[in-house]
């Protein structure tokens, strides 16, 4: 059973979604009618239920004759039950098409409105949703687990200055039959797929095109960036095909969002959502095998989509640049999941690979556990088993085994065992126990790769060391020769010692000027190891990073850090309740934990 879902994909399944939107930017909401095709899985079927949040339902029929329907008591974050008594009964395998008729709420979690002031072109209204991972049921009546898989078919209506785009092939368009000022969209998406990765965006979207088959959308005067930046696309695709079978979505095409997007990239089946701060796109499009072709069945299994989606983009990492690169990559992944340790303290069970979920909202769950925690245990298995060719051929296998069909981690482990029966007497060496339902750090350190770290090292071992009459040594050179992924390690890496001196800071900015840099990855670093040395100047560029753009992986930790600096605690929250009402709900609502503030009132309207 899903512990985050009311329906029951034990009774029936939906294997197809019809969905009519008529998005209305006045009042913020979408009326709509969603017809879902469902097949019993018992005889006598006659009753089933569906996940809604805050939702008003209108109406509901089956196969075209009227049902009884009542709803739910409302639940914190699972929402409302949706309980239809059908007026027939259903035997095992038959289908019904069971219509509703509904509206959305203003304060509808999966989607964020945003006024033409929030956007690049300042002109358009602009609407986006983010369903991942409970959320799709605040904007349309479903089976709302990653268990059910169906297709879907829309249509959307919107304003005829603007332009909607789903996570599906685009169908067409026509000027809206009712209302001649508005066009209709329409979208088919015929992989089946879970009901988080349904999506949609309206606003004054242009595309261009990047590869055979993919384009870059965004507001205008992004869209020429967007394409030179993500102009690798193509290259990664065919990377990622020769690593894990054939790409089955058609289309792989990006939209670049407003910055105030909770995520760094939300891996939408057809249209892969990134924040102007994405700089890799392999992650998401990993995610086109691991997660979106195979499923997690519930989100305890959230590890499954996203461990092998690291592994995976690591290894197109591997391909494209070096194996040095990928070990790199790995050292900082195991810093960020000491990072998100040491946040939720190493007895917390959501540090668990497999958390339990019994009563825990997944959005508070979510961190660098399941990444990378994942990531190493996969490593770990890379290892024992005879290395990233032998394992890769493990990975590209279970993806073509279990491709269109949801997973748990025991059937995943099964197969490992199935696959590799000649080195069972190795796997029955792993401590699994330890690594799935025991908290904090891994039982294994991998131990990776350091040449490209080295350099990194050095530099923080000098920092560290170094007492006031040192600090002339440093030079602007010592920078000059790292990467950018270089430069980051750095930072983080600093991050993880005691707060270096404020002279010392100071000397760093001095030297190496890294207030200039706008890669937002050492911003963000930079910001925080300013803020920890208390250096009051770095204070308002901190707070002006977490609120001008939305990236919880950015924005939390920003705030956070100001928090803790005792003299600027008020000043942290007065800047958070300033800014609250144009964030993204699920942020505002972290965000408003983290700070201690009442979190009543963190609706996006």
């Amino acid at each position: 059973m899903d512990p985050c879902s009311f329906s029951s994909s034990t009774r029936c399944v939906t294997k197809h979604l019809n969905l009519n939107l008529h998005v209305d930017f006045e009042r913020h909401v979408i009326r709509a009618k969603v017809a879902l095709t469902v097949e019993a899985l018992e005889d006598r079927f006659n009753t089933l239920t569906l996940d809604t949040r805050d939702l008003k339902i209108v109406s509901v029929s089956a196969n075209g004759q009227a049902a009884q329907f009542t709803m739910g008591s409302k639940h914190s974050f699972k929402g409302t039950s949706l309980d239809i008594t059908l007026p027939f009964d259903l035997s095992r395998g038959q289908h019904v098409i069971v219509e509703v008729t509904y509206e959305t709420s203003p304060s509808a979690t999966a989607l964020q409105w945003l006024a033409p002031e929030q956007t690049a072109g300042k002109k358009q209204p602009y609407l986006f949703s983010q369903c991942q991972a409970h959320h799709c049921r605040s904007m349309v009546p479903c089976q709302d687990s990653p268990s059910v898989k169906h297709t879907y078919y829309a249509q959307v209506s919107v304003p005829k200055d603007l332009v909607a785009v789903m996570s599906a092939m685009r169908d067409g368009q026509e000027v809206d039959p009712q209302d001649n000022n508005r066009i209709v969209y329409r979208f088919r998406q015929p992989v089946p797929m879970p009901s988080y990765l349904i999506a949609i965006v309206v606003g004054a979207l242009e595309s261009r095109e990047i590869g055979p088959r993919s384009r870059v959308w965004s507001e205008t005067e992004f869209v020429d960036k967007a394409a030179f930046e993500f102009s690798e696309t193509e290259t990664m695709l065919k990377t990622a095909e020769d690593l894990a079978g054939p790409y089955v979505w058609g289309q792989y095409d990006i939209l670049v969002l407003p910055p105030s997007f909770p995520y760094g990239g939300m891996e939408n089946p057809c249209l892969t959502f990134a924040t102007p701060t994405l700089l890799v796109i392999a992650h998401e499009i990993s995610h086109s095998w691991t997660g979106n072709l195979v499923t997690n069945k519930t989100w305890e299994h959230f590890w499954l989509n996203e461990g092998h989606t690291v592994y995976l983009e690591r290894m197109i990492g591997r391909c494209m640049e070096s194996e040095q690169f990928r070990q790199f990559k790995a050292i900082g992944g195991w810093k960020d999941l000491q990072d998100s340790v040491n946040t939720f303290g190493a007895n917390n069970p959501l540090t668990n690979l497999i958390p339990s979920l019994q009563d825990v909202d997944p959005d508070d769950a979510f961190s660098s556990v399941p990444y990378e925690k994942g990531f190493a245990l996969l490593y770990h298995l890379e290892e024992l088993m005879g290395g990233p060719e032998v394992f890769m051929g493990f990975v590209k296998s279970y993806i073509q085994l279990f491709a269109y069909s949801s997973v748990t981690t025991d059937e995943w482990k099964n197969y490992l065992f199935t696959y590799f029966k000649d080195k069972v007497d190795l796997l029955n060496k792993v401590d699994w126990n330890a690594w799935m339902f025991t908290p904090g750090m891994p039982p294994v350190k991998p131990q990776y790769d350091t040449t490209l770290a080295d350099a990194c090292i050095a530099l923080v071992q000098k920092w560290i060391k170094a007492k006031d009459q040192d600090l002339s040594s440093f030079k602007d050179s010592d920078v000059k020769s790292l990467s950018s992924h270089q430069l980051i390690e750095f930072l983080s890496l600093l991050l993880q010692e005691d707060p270096l001196p404020l002279t010392h800071v100071k000397q760093m900015q001095e030297v190496y000027g890294l207030n200039t840099y706008m890669n937002s990855e050492i911003r963000f670093r930079w910001l925080r190891l300013c803020v920890r040395s208390k250096w009051e100047e770095a204070v308002p560029m901190a707070l002006k990073m977490a609120t001008e753009q939305g990236r919880m992986k950015f924005t939390r930790p920003l705030f956070r850090e100001v928090f803790n600096f005792e003299k600027y605690r008020s000043e942290a929250v007065s800047v958070f309740l300033a800014h609250r009402a144009e964030m993204h709900p699920v942020t505002a609502g972290l965000v408003a934990k983290d700070l201690k503030v009442d979190a009543s009132n963190t609706t996006s309207l």
